[in-house]
């Protein structure tokens, strides 16, 4: 049997890898960040619609903001939420709380009470920055918790006096009774000037929860040396430089928002651009008025695009270095992006415990299709090992399925508090993923689905994916979303859920038929059902949990 990782013959694809990881001797981002601001003190660092900071403004916010905190008694160690949207404090929050040696605990803004007081409990979390609107939800969990400073801000407080972002329309000033206004810690710590206390890539960057799709939601610690290590993959993947601008697609609480955009823009120096939270018209907007050249987002993300009426009066021509990732790609929608565009959406693969990134698709390649259809997902980054195990833990054959296993300087040093769930997933270093793949003979790997996803229809095996990419060859289909429903006579059968392209129709018998004609028999969709819209993570990802759930 041939071992998957041992011959690493991914390598040749990637070529020449001179660039990955040649930073051996930073520690972290932040490091990174603090020594471009002493050689390029005005260099353009974060752009907010018509507002923007410098690189010396970023650093000046982040000491006021390390100051307020300090003198709460937040020091190294501690644990620092971030509740926020896409807006320039979470920037300038994260690098402060980084400057005392802390960890940042990236909120998802959706959560309520009972998600956010998980958070707060199991982490300990001593201070958070939040929207003023979440103030209420924050008092709620805060007689439990160990918070010592609330600091509120919301999405119009940078932009006083400026015309007011069609995204923000819903935004109101509330009563901040509790906190302390970022405004006034500008002001009271105007002068304030902060040491960066020494860190090590061994401690913790980041506590980023897990969206607990299987039970209650975990604490990946992610170290400097992890983001660092992942933010190269990503400025080398895509040959980011100072010249470059990137666009946080994703939420910056999020994985792929905290590495992508956040930690890789302070690494390479290239300009951020923050939009509030998803919308299409003000991404395109931004896209054009800032000269975007990169951004990461899910396959939903560029179908809006498509769909979008703007789409053929805004100029996106610079958005030439694109990642889509969060869930395989139909190769169908690759070849309707690029013939609307020009522009070939690579692939891109990671998890919360791998600090996003750990398979690619080498800027100028394309990902090969499978005999089956399926996009390559890519290859595994070089630094990176990979392999896949049968159900006896032993390697499967080469284009077998099996349980997608990594290693590497990306994979989290373990679940906070949860040595039970650290051991069941993570064994020398290698984490088990819970996705099933295969790889052919020259290294590219091709995701087959989640292994929970899988339907079990009359005792055969459904892929929710495959039936997914079918659907998306049909015209009329916008999204996809396929998981199993209960069945009295084959124990699970195979629900479609679908919704059209504007101005499309389509009946549920013809989609039956178009899969019909394309898959065996028992993949076959037994049930169709429309939705204007299938329900998305904050990513953007479609997701089949809350399919099954309206199912």
């Amino acid at each position: 049997m041939t071992s998957v990782y041992a011959a690493a013959p991914w390598m040749k694809v990637w070529g020449d890898t001179t660039g990955f990881h040649d930073m051996d001797a930073a520690v972290s981002v932040r490091d990174v960040f603090l020594a471009r601001r002493a050689q390029s003190p005005d260099a353009l660092a974060v752009a907010y619609f018509d507002a923007t900071w410098s690189n010396e403004r970023l650093d000046r916010e982040a000491d006021a903001v390390a100051a307020a905190l300090r003198e709460a008694g937040v020091g190294h160690g501690d644990a620092v939420g971030l509740y926020l949207q896409n807006v320039p404090e979470f920037v300038t929050s994260a690098l402060a709380v980084w400057k005392l040696g802390a960890a940042i605990v990236p909120i998802n803004v959706m959560y309520r009470e009972r998600e956010l007081g998980h958070i707060v409990r199991d982490s300990g979390l001593v201070a958070i920055v939040a929207l003023d609107e979440l103030l209420p939800i924050i008092d709620a969990v805060r007689p439990e918790s160990s918070l010592r400073i609330v600091i509120t801000t919301n999405g119009l407080r940078a932009l006083a006096g400026a015309e007011r972002p069609s995204v923000l329309q819903q935004v109101a000033d509330v009563s901040r009774d509790g906190s302390v206004w970022y405004g006034d810690i500008l002001e009271r710590y105007a002068d304030a000037q902060v040491d960066a206390v020494p860190l090590t890539r061994d401690h913790l960057a980041f506590i980023a929860y897990t969206s607990g799709t299987t039970g209650t939601p975990k604490g990946a610690m992610l170290t400097h040396g992890n983001v660092l290590f992942s933010s190269q993959s990503f400025q080398s993947m895509r040959r980011i430089d100072s010249s470059d601008v990137t666009f946080a697609m994703a939420p910056l609480f999020h994985v792929t928002g905290l590495i992508c955009s956040l930690s890789l823009s302070l690494l390479s120096g290239a300009a951020l651009v923050l939009g509030y939270r998803f919308d299409v018209s003000t991404i395109l907007r931004l896209i054009d008025e800032y000269k975007v050249t990169f951004t990461v987002g899910a396959t939903t993300v560029f179908l809006s695009f498509l769909e979008h009426p703007e789409i053929g009066t805004t100029d996106i021509s610079s958005l030439t270095k694109i990642i889509c990732g969060g869930a395989p790609i139909p190769p169908s929608v690759i070849e309707r992006y690029r013939s609307a565009t020009g522009v070939y959406l690579h692939n891109g693969y990671g998890l919360t415990e791998t600090t996003s990134p750990t398979f690619g698709t080498p800027l100028g390649a394309q990902s090969p299709v499978s005999a089956s259809g399926s996009l390559a997902l890519g290859v595994p980054l070089p630094d990176t090992e990979a392999k896949l195990l049968g159900d006896d833990d032993q390697e499967v054959p080469l284009g077998e399925p099996g349980e997608l296993v990594v290693r590497g300087r990306h994979v989290m040093a373990g679940y906070w508090n949860n040595p039970a769930e650290t051991a069941a997933q993570l064994s020398d270093g290698w984490l088990r993923t819970g996705d099933m793949a295969t790889m052919d003979e020259n290294g590219w790997f091709y995701l087959v689905d989640r292994k929970k996803d899988q339907i079990n229809a009359s005792g055969f095996k459904v892929w929710p994916q495959e039936v997914e990419e079918v659907l998306y060859e049909h015209p009329a289909v916008r999204e996809a979303g396929v998981v199993g429903v209960p069945d009295e006579y084959r124990g699970e059968t195979v629900k479609a859920f679908v919704s059209l392209r504007g101005g499309a129709s389509v009946e549920a018998d013809e989609l039956v038929a178009f899969c019909r004609e394309r898959l065996a028999a028992f993949k076959v969709p037994r049930i169709v059902e429309f939705l204007d819209d299938l329900p998305k993570t904050v990513t953007g990802k479609i997701t089949r949990k809350s399919l099954r759930e309206l199912s």
